[in-house]
């Protein structure tokens, strides 16, 4: 299947060496990370997966659509729309940038063990968007980068910057090597007059079994003169985020992962209360949860990964934001709504 993404070769690995983060045919985390769910717990988690209540919401979310004239134009603050997981369109010095850009209808490779999205018609509102600058791409997994999202954005997007290793799926998909740049953990380039950087995460990748920690996985930083933010990517807590805030901080927002958290897997997805201390450690001055609304993929209620981040932040009092999906925002006037307490 063309979805799974391209086989790793003797170049690339070759290539892949010359990364400090590069062990024994394999990309290794920050600090030490196990994700190893113990066989006795796989059947109860099964059963779970197939029976839970609460996971997915009764009925489909809406998504405003997009409001071309909020969002275009050199405005002097930054727009946002998200629209639902870890997918974030920005508008920052009147240059567009996409993050993640999964708007498939499934996060599972394999439809009989699907995650069917909380969303209708989501591949459809790639038609609206405007031309695209740049994509980033934190890591390959299927709630990352999807193959049909990516067909259908070619032909509006004139830029790529990945995670490295995951340049490759691109290239096999048909995009331009050329339109391709692959970044190392704390990797930057100055783009368009703004400073982009690739930080460290505490996660994995891999699209099928024998590519697994052969691509980096981590988040970005968006820098100006005049506004800092931060994506955080998929990550377990880590020392790592500190470092983030300590070296290119403090960020006036932060798109902090909260979702699809187990404590089988609590090294490799945050809790939604770490997320709340990783904004903190970082420098966050506000935050807003990403990794959620979009898809089932942990054993958690669908609207358990806001309200506790809702809650933990007013008890730190971090300054956070809540958009409803499809939104334009900015942090000037930072929507705090909480649209999710409408659904069932």
């Amino acid at each position: 299947m063309k979805q799974l993404g391209a086989k790793i070769t003797r170049d690339l690995t070759d290539r892949y060496a010359r990364s400090s983060n590069w062990h024994q045919n394999r990309f290794h985390n920050p600090e030490e990370t196990k994700m190893n769910i113990p066989v006795k717990a796989i059947p109860k988690l099964l059963y779970q997966q197939f029976t839970g209540s609460g996971r997915n919401p009764k009925e489909k979310i809406p998504i405003t659509p997009l409001d071309p004239e909020s969002f275009n134009g050199q405005q002097e603050a930054p727009r946002f729309v998200w629209y639902g997981h870890s997918v974030l369109l920005i508008n920052v010095r009147g240059k567009t940038i996409l993050i993640d850009p999964m708007f498939g209808h499934n996060a599972s490779p394999i439809a009989a063990f699907g995650a069917k999205r909380f969303s209708e018609n989501t591949l459809d509102l790639i038609d609206a968007l405007p031309v695209i600058d740049l994509v980033l791409l934190t890591h390959d997994h299927y709630d990352h980068l999807d193959f049909t999202s990516i067909g259908r954005l070619k032909s509006k997007v004139k830029q790529y910057y990945t995670a490295l290793g995951v340049g490759r799926h691109l290239k096999y998909w048909g995009v331009e090597q050329d339109k391709i740049k692959e970044f190392d953990w704390w990797d930057h380039h100055t783009w368009e007059g703004i400073e982009i950087t690739f930080t460290p995460g505490r996660h994995f990748s891999g699209r099928g079994i024998r590519d697994r920690f052969r691509s980096l996985w981590g988040g970005w930083v968006i820098n100006t003169a005049d506004q800092r933010i931060y994506f955080s990517g998929d990550s377990g807590y880590g020392e790592h985020f500190k470092e983030v805030g300590d070296r290119l901080g403090p960020f006036d927002i932060g798109f902090m992962e909260c979702g699809q958290y187990n404590r089988n897997w609590h090294q490799i997805h945050m809790f939604p209360e770490e997320s709340v201390q990783a904004s903190l450690d970082s420098g966050v001055r506000r935050a807003m949860a990403v990794h959620w609304g979009g898809f089932a993929l942990a054993l958690h209620h669908w609207k358990d990964p806001i309200e506790r981040f809702t809650r933990e932040a007013s008890r730190k009092n971090l300054a956070i934001c809540t958009p409803e999906i499809g939104e334009v925002f900015n942090i000037t006037h930072p929507p705090e709504t909480s649209w999710w307490q409408d659904l069932e």
